[in-house]
């Protein structure tokens, strides 16, 4: 590269005197190793995972697990395009990747002995409710017969409202409402900032024990690998707590899903 000075029209210009520099990475390659950049990502990850509910696990043993778990990520699931190269993980927005992949992939094993995950719960606020669903929309509503919430709102033209007559005739389940107003929201992380994700109903299954199924009507969406892992994640806590009875996750693309989803999660596969 070089100077961007101006020609006399104002206009940067690559004529003029000196010479071009080839600007690369090469200076900061050489100055940094590969395993100082396990030793930073095993001791970011220690900072942040004793602070996860049920970790009795002290930073001094966590440390070294921690470490030949970034190792052998960095060693399997990175390949880095030429001219590209490993240590280039070290810049952002790779290094934040990594630790956002990492720290949401590392999990306890209960099969060791370890305490499963459980959920976070927000100190300030109780349960959520429908007798708290209260408020105004311009959208275009349909009425059901199972749900607390005598409307539903609909974000489509279409979709939606094929899917809440469908939940709403399917004798299997009990009740439901669709999570506008509700407050039900999963927490994820994307490109190191946290997002809420919200997805479309809540359905009380009938029979015992009480079961809840969470359902996902969305078509094409670039996150939905991602929201859907979160969403993973918080039924197994959820269900590990043992509190609040068996739920499931799942999502339906098509209309003609959502009976199925209804039914295979009565069958609590």
């Amino acid at each position: 590269m070089k100077a961007g000075l101006p020609n006399n029209l104002g206009w940067p210009s690559l004529m003029g005197p000196g010479a071009l520099v080839d600007a690369n990475l090469n200076p900061f390659r050489k100055a940094r190793r590969l395993q100082e950049l396990v030793f930073e990502l095993a001791r970011d990850l220690t900072r942040d995972y004793p602070s996860q509910p049920g970790c009795e696990v002290p930073a001094h043993v966590l440390f070294p697990q921690l470490g030949r778990i970034v190792e052998r990520y960095l060693r399997e699931r990175v390949h880095p395009i030429p001219p590209a190269a490993l240590i280039d993980v070290f810049l952002p927005p790779y290094y934040g990747w990594v630790i956002e992949r990492l720290a949401g992939a590392i999990r306890p094993d209960p099969s060791e002995g370890e305490a499963p995950e459980v959920p976070r719960y927000e100190s300030s606020r109780g349960p959520i409710s429908t007798a708290d669903v209260d408020f105004w929309s311009s959208r275009d509503v349909r009425e059901v017969v199972r749900s607390h919430v005598n409307l539903v709102v609909a974000d489509t033209k279409r979709w939606e409202q094929s899917a809440a007559y469908a939940i709403d005739t399917h004798p299997r389940v009990a009740a439901f409402v669709k999570n506008a107003g509700l407050g039900l929201a999963i927490p994820y992380l994307e490109n190191g900032e946290a997002h809420d994700y919200v997805p479309d109903f809540v359905i009380r299954l009938a029979g015992e024990p009480p079961a809840h199924l969470i359902l996902e009507t969305k078509g094409f969406d670039p996150l939905a690998d991602v929201k859907a892992e979160a969403a993973a994640r918080w039924v197994k806590a959820v269900n590990a707590d043992r509190r609040h009875g068996r739920w499931e996750y799942a999502v339906a693309r098509k209309p003609e899903e959502v009976a199925l989803r209804i039914a295979s999660a009565c069958r609590g596969s």
